[in-house]
C-alpha cells in the first residue's frame, strides 16, 4: 500500500458512513431528480417532444464542459469544498426557477425558464458528482481488496436514488406542481451540502498533486484494461442514452400514458439494478471481474435488442429492467477496476476524463430524439442496439488477454 493510500485508510475508514455514504445519498437523490425530472418537466410544461429531446441534450452538453474543469478543481481545492459549493448553487438555481414558474404565465416565459434549467442544473450536478466519485474512489483505495464492496454500496446508493427519483418527479408533477418538484430537488441539494464533511479526508501536497485533463488522459492511456472497458461502455451508452431521451416521448406521446408511468419504468429498472449490484458483488468475489463483466455485457446487449422490438408499455417496463441488470453489473466492474488502477494523485483528473468520455453519447442522443419523428425511434434504437452488442463484444474479447482484468 502506497503512502497516500495508507493515509487514506487511516483517515477515511472511521468516517466512511458520515463522510462518504450520507452526502452521496442526498446528492444522488438530487442527481436522479435532475436527470429524469427536468425532461419530464419540459414535456409537462411545453407538450413538445422536440423540446424534450433538446432539453435532454442541453442537460448533458454542459456536463461535458463541466468535466473539463471539475477534476482539476477537486484535485486542487478538495472534494468537500467543490461538493458543497455545487450543491448550494444548484439549490439556488432550482429555487429561483420554482419562484419564476409560480409567478409567470404559461407559454413562452415558462418554456424558457424550464429550458434554461437543463444546462444550469446539468453542469452543477456534474461538479458535485465528480467530487462525490473522487471521495468514493479514495474510500475504495483505502479498502484494498474489498474495493468492489465499497463500490457496490456506492452504486447501490445511486440506484436507490434512481429508484425513487423518476417516480417521485412523476408523482409531484402529476399531483403537485413544477414548483413543488423543484423545491424538493433543492431540499436534497441543501441536505447534501449540509452533510458534506468540513474538510477533505486527504489533501495531497503540491509536490505530488497532478491535475488537468492532460494528466488524466495520459493516465487513462497508460492503463489499457481501463481504456478498453471505457471504450466498450462509450458505445453501450449510445443505446442507453437514446432510451433515456426517447422514453418520455414514447410513453407519454406514443403510448398515451402519464408522466408517472414514464418515471415508473426507470424506478422499476432501478430495483432490478439494485439486485444485480448485490449479485455482482458476490459473483466478483467468487469468479472475478472478467466473467462477471462478460455476462453483464451479454445481458445488456440482448435486452437492448429486444427493447427495439417492444410495442407495449409492459414490454418496455420489463425489458428496460433487464437492460439495467446488465448495466448494474457493468458499472460495478468499471468502478472496481477504476478504483484499483488509478493512482491517488491523479484520481480526480482521470475520473473526470473517464466520465467525460462515457457521457459523450448522451447529448447526441437528445439531439437525435429531437431531430427524428417519434414513429422512427424504433429504427434508431435497433441500430444503437447492434452497435452496443458489437462494441461490448470487442471490448471484452480484448480484455480477456490483459492481466489486470482477470486479476
Amino acid at each position: 500500500m502506497t503512502a497516500p493510500t495508507a493515509q487514506l485508510a487511516r483517515r477515511i475508514a472511521p468516517t466512511v458512513l458520515r463522510g462518504v455514504y450520507l452526502p452521496r445519498a442526498a446528492d444522488a437523490a438530487a442527481f436522479a431528480m435532475t436527470t429524469y425530472g427536468i425532461p419530464l418537466l419540459v414535456l409537462a410544461t411545453t407538450g413538445s417532444a422536440a423540446l424534450t429531446g433538446v432539453a435532454f441534450a442541453l442537460e448533458w452538453l454542459p456536463r461535458l464542459g463541466a468535466f473539463t474543469v471539475a477534476g482539476t478543481l477537486v484535485d486542487r481545492h478538495g472534494t468537500a469544498r467543490v461538493f458543497r459549493a455545487a450543491c448550494v448553487l444548484r439549490a439556488l438555481v432550482v429555487l429561483t426557477a420554482a419562484l419564476l414558474l409560480a409567478i409567470l404565465d404559461a407559454g413562452a416565459p415558462a418554456a424558457v425558464t424550464v429550458m434554461a434549467l437543463a444546462p444550469l442544473t446539468g453542469a452543477l450536478t456534474e461538479f458535485s458528482y465528480v467530487a462525490a466519485e473522487t471521495t468514493g474512489g479514495q474510500a475504495s483505495q483505502a479498502s484494498g481488496a474489498r474495493a468492489h464492496r465499497v463500490q457496490s454500496v456506492l452504486l447501490g446508493i445511486d440506484q436507490g436514488a434512481m429508484l425513487a427519483g423518476p417516480l417521485v418527479c412523476g408523482l409531484l408533477l402529476e399531483h403537485g406542481s413544477p414548483a413543488v418538484m423543484l423545491s424538493t430537488l433543492a431540499g436534497f441539494s441543501l441536505l447534501a451540502a449540509a452533510l458534506a464533511p468540513r474538510q477533505r479526508a486527504l489533501l495531497l501536497d503540491a509536490a505530488t498533486r497532478k491535475s488537468g485533463l492532460r494528466a488524466g488522459w495520459r493516465t487513462l492511456r497508460s492503463l489499457p484494461a481501463l481504456a478498453w472497458l471505457v471504450g466498450g461502455l462509450i458505445v453501450s451508452n449510445i443505446a442507453v442514452g437514446l432510451l433515456q431521451a426517447a422514453m418520455p416521448v414514447i410513453v407519454v406521446n406514443e403510448l398515451g400514458r402519464s408522466s408517472v408511468d414514464a418515471g415508473l419504468i426507470w424506478s422499476a429498472a432501478a430495483v432490478a439494478s439494485l439486485l444485480a449490484i448485490t449479485a455482482a458483488r458476490q459473483a466478483i468475489d467468487r469468479w472475478g471481474l472478467w466473467p462477471v463483466g462478460t455476462a453483464s455485457a451479454a445481458i445488456a446487449a440482448t435486452a437492448t435488442l429486444a427493447v427495439a422490438q417492444a410495442d407495449t408499455y409492459r414490454g418496455y417496463l420489463l425489458l428496460i429492467a433487464v437492460l439495467m441488470i446488465g448495466e448494474g453489473g457493468l458499472t460495478v466492474v468499471l468502478r472496481t477496476l477504476r478504483s484499483h488502477l488509478i493512482p491517488p494523485d491523479v484520481f480526480g483528473s482521470t475520473l473526470a476524463v473517464t466520465i467525460l468520455l462515457l457521457l459523450l453519447p448522451f447529448p447526441a442522443s437528445g439531439l437525435l430524439v429531437a431531430a427524428i419523428p417519434p414513429s422512427q425511434l424504433g429504427y434508431a434504437i435497433t441500430a444503437a442496439a447492434l452497435l452496443q452488442a458489437l462494441g461490448l463484444a470487442t471490448a471484452f474479447t480484448r480484455l480477456r488477454t490483459l492481466p489486470a482484468m482477470p486479476a
